[in-house]
């Protein structure tokens, strides 16, 4: 084999690799996390909590489907 026909597979193999390995990731489910100074039981954190997630679903994220929020 000659080397630039070497060079010629390799480079035809780089250029493909990335590709591939990207295309694994499509459904890949994004996470947020929040931290809040409020307790878990309390109506102004969870009202906050309610407005923040209708805010992304307007935006097309939906939690369980493209996101998961994680709350602290």
């Amino acid at each position: 084999m000659r080397r630039r026909d070497l060079l010629v597979v390799l480079g035809g193999a780089a250029v493909t690799w990335p590709l591939a390995a990207r295309g694994q990731h499509a459904n890949q489910i994004r996470q947020i996390g929040m931290l809040m100074a409020y307790a878990e039981d309390d109506p102004d954190g969870q009202a906050f909590v309610t407005e923040f997630r209708e805010g992304l679903e307007k935006l097309g994220w939906a939690e369980g489907r493209n996101i998961r929020i994680i709350t602290r």
